[in-house]
Formats: structure tokens, sequence, C-alpha cells
């Protein structure tokens, strides 16, 4: 494994460091982004529970913020839950980009990792047959042994790039369409309650006037 770094040459630092990198954010993505984590079951029933049984106050809110990224959109929503639906939706549209914004995160990151190692790659490939060529110029094509560095170098950085760049790439993909998953499932939960608590207002008015 090492004579392979070493015969690719200065180039396999930066590669090694940007499959370190992609690693640890695909790790990472992996535990954050878990269903459970992101949208709980039965959120969206106990935060209406508490609209119905008039529990709404600071301190469910604050759990409700505490527990997750659909705990905060929701959250968003009942603390504005005396105000019109609009006032309503455009908080929760608020505080969705904001949670869309933290599930997106070193995404970007991801995806230039992705972009840039294939590149470090055929730079190595270059500078590889530019040492051939060198070679053949001021050697001749009889020694092998120097043909076969600046070839080797080629192709190992080359494989290198493309092995670290096509996981990032797919890992950059899969979560990408994940966070847009989260985002619209979050977007139809909050439209729930909202719905919900909409609907409740007419029978709290009608109780009043009685």
């Amino acid at each position: 494994m090492w004579e392979l770094i070493a015969a690719g040459g200065w180039l396999m630092v930066p590669i090694l460091i940007c499959s370190v990198f992609a690693m640890a954010i695909i790790g990472e993505r992996f535990w954050t982004l878990q269903s459970h984590r992101i949208i709980p079951r039965h959120l969206v029933a106990r935060s209406w529970s508490l609209v119905r049984d008039r529990k709404v106050n600071s301190d469910e809110v604050l759990r409700l913020r505490e527990d997750s990224p659909l705990g905060r959109v929701l959250a968003a929503g009942l603390v504005h839950m005396h105000q019109s639906r609009e006032v309503m939706m455009e908080a929760i549209e608020d505080a969705g980009r904001h949670e869309a914004h933290g599930l997106e995160r070193f995404l970007n990151s991801l995806g230039t990792i992705a972009a840039v190692t294939p590149l470090l790659g055929l730079l190595g490939t270059v500078i590889g047959m530019i040492k051939v060529f060198s070679a053949i110029t001021t050697q001749g094509v009889g020694n092998a042994p120097a043909l076969a560095g600046g070839i080797s170098e080629a192709l190992i950085t080359t494989a290198a790039g493309l092995t670290v760049a096509i996981p990032s790439l797919i890992a950059y993909r899969y979560f990408s369409g994940l966070v847009d998953k989260y985002v619209v499932a979050m977007e139809q939960d909050a439209l729930k309650l909202v719905e919900a608590m909409q609907a409740q207002r007419p029978a709290a008015g009608q109780g009043g006037a009685r």
C-alpha cells in the first residue's frame, strides 16, 4: 500500500486528505440524517394534543425545539398559533429554510471533494506523462525503469482520484435526495398541524359565543 502511495507522487497527499474528509463527512451524515432524528414519529400528534388540551407554553415549545428539526418547525407554528394562517405559514417556512440549511451541512464540501479528486488524478496523469516524455527525450526509449516510473505515477493517481470521487459522488447524491425528502415531509407535517389548528378556531369561537 505504502509503495503504491509513494509511487503515485506528491499528488497522492491531497487525494488522501480528501479521502479522509470524505469518509468523515459520510459517517457524520449517516449518523445525523437518520429518520428518527429528523422527523420523529407521532411528533405531530403530540403537538396537536398540546394545542387541543391548551397546554402550549414556553416549556413545551422549548422541548419541541430541542427534540428535532421537525420539532423546531412545528414550534415555529405553535409560537404564532393565535395569529393568522399566513403568519403561521411564514414562520414555519422561515424555520424550514433554516432547518434545510442545517440538514445540508457538509454536503457542499462532499460535492467539492467528488469534483476535485478526479481533477487531481488527471493532474497526476499529466505530470506522469510529462515525466515519461522527458525520460524519452533525455535517455531514449531503452530506459524502461524511467518510463515505468512516470507511467505508474500517472495510473496510480488517476485510480486514486476516481476511487475517492466515485463513492463521494454517490454519497452526495444520496444525502441530497434524503434532505429533499425530509424537507418535504416536514412541510407536510407542519401543514397538517396548521390545518388542524385552523379547523379548531371556528369551533372555539362558537363555544365562546354561547
